[in-house]
């Protein structure tokens, strides 16, 4: 009995020691102190105030769980939270003034060889970088706010950057008006998933020489460009919603030297460009919706071996344009909007094959000021002879089997 009560209170102690309050009235004031006394996995109550933090380095594992209200303050001079170990949670805390420099990459939040931490619930108003992450892996950051106050690339950084990472998972995030809302270099084997990026300078995500990541149910809306995935292979897209991605180069996705990737059931609605692909090659794309676009899928060169099925095209201006005469893409039961064929065997799938590249888009291509011209009666005339008896257009870009109705 005497052994159990021993144990008993020396536990009760051990989770006493394992929490401390912060506050001004608490017996430790500072985030810094509570730091420097806090054990390995202690949790670090912040209680709600303002606290004046600057490259606060948490090298021990350690959770910051912030009560509502709880301000870290970074004074426009540097980094305020740096996570230099393993196992450290973030939670809970809004974070202004993080230090703003145009030779280093501050954040709100920086990670540096860290595993296993936790970011969450956190608001980081109008820093730098929101949260920087270097070298990492298995991480989570979730369900965090971040934005800013720009309108100038050259004068923002990202709401949300990882570099040389693994096994990152980054979920129901909101981030806006940053440079990038979320940038991804060097990740492998990661999902980004449910966040909402919007309003951003330059791309709501981006990412490079990048493997074996999804990108799921992710919303992207209003930035210069929805998305660009540039040297990266093993992608999966799927399930995510670009819409108003507007501008003389915006794109709702951009694929770039990409390779045996899988674009499913995504939305792109009032895009210039819903998707753009330049050496792309072994691309699915399946169970699309591409609406009110100006182009639906802009293909430049060197791009193999892509197969659009089963997708849904209506009301955009182009559904497909070219940049030259070779294909070596297959177009195959798709739902054309303009079609204009017939179903006599009533089977749903359309008796004669559709043309989806019209003549008119390959001019305006060579010539961009002739978009003037889109609703012309000289224009119907043009496309209609081009797809009687094509000349400049690619002669084996078909839909033998196009589809009477949508599919969504």
């Amino acid at each position: 009995m005497r052994l159990l009560l021993i144990a008993f209170f020396s536990l009760m102690l051990y989770q006493i020691s394992a929490q401390t309050a912060v506050c001004a009235r608490c017996e430790i004031k500072s985030l810094q102190q509570a730091v420097n006394l806090a054990e390995p996995h202690d949790t670090l109550i912040i209680k709600s105030g303002v606290y004046s933090v600057v490259d606060l380095e948490l090298t021990k594992p350690i959770t910051l769980l912030g009560e509502n209200g709880a301000i870290l303050n970074g004074q426009n001079k540097s980094y305020v939270l740096k996570l230099l170990a393993d196992s450290i949670t973030i939670s809970g805390l809004k974070i202004i003034n993080a230090g703003k420099s145009y030779t280093k990459d501050y954040a709100a939040i920086y990670a540096s060889r860290a595993d296993h931490f936790l970011i969450e619930n956190n608001t980081i108003v109008d820093p730098f970088f929101g949260l920087l992450i270097e070298k990492s892996s298995q991480g989570i950051i979730r369900n965090n706010l971040v934005y800013g106050e720009n309108v100038k690339e050259d004068q923002a950084g990202n709401g949300i950057h990882a570099w040389h990472c693994s096994s990152l998972q980054i979920y129901d995030n909101e981030v806006y008006r940053m440079r990038d809302g979320i940038y991804l270099e060097f990740v492998d084997e990661s999902t980004i998933e449910g966040n909402y990026a919007h309003d951003n300078v330059r791309y709501g995500l981006h990412f490079m020489f990048s493997n074996n990541d999804d990108y799921i149910s992710n919303r992207f809306e209003h930035n210069g460009a929805g998305v660009a995935v540039m040297f990266s292979k093993f992608i999966t897209m799927k399930s995510n919603v670009f819409i108003n991605n507007w501008g003389p180069a915006s794109y709702g996705l951009l694929l770039k030297e990409i390779y045996d990737a899988e674009v499913l059931d995504n939305e792109f609605t009032e895009n210039t460009t819903a998707v753009f692909i330049d050496g792309t090659s072994r691309i699915n794309y399946v169970g699309n919706v591409f609406n009110r676009n100006g182009w639906a899928i802009k293909v430049s060169g060197g791009c193999y071996a892509n197969r659009i099925t089963g997708n849904d095209f209506t009301g955009n201006s182009f559904d497909v344009s070219y940049n030259s005469k070779m294909n070596d893409n297959t177009f195959d039961g798709n739902y054309w909007g303009d079609y204009t064929g017939y179903d006599l065997d009533k089977d749903g799938v359309g008796d004669v094959p559709y043309r989806p590249v019209k003549l008119f888009s390959y001019i305006v291509n060579n010539t961009p000021e002739t978009i003037i011209l889109l609703r012309s009666l000289f224009v119907d005339i043009m496309n209609f002879s081009e797809k009687v008896s094509p000349v400049f257009t690619p002669d084996n870009l078909v839909d033998q089997t196009p589809a009477m109705n949508a599919f969504k």
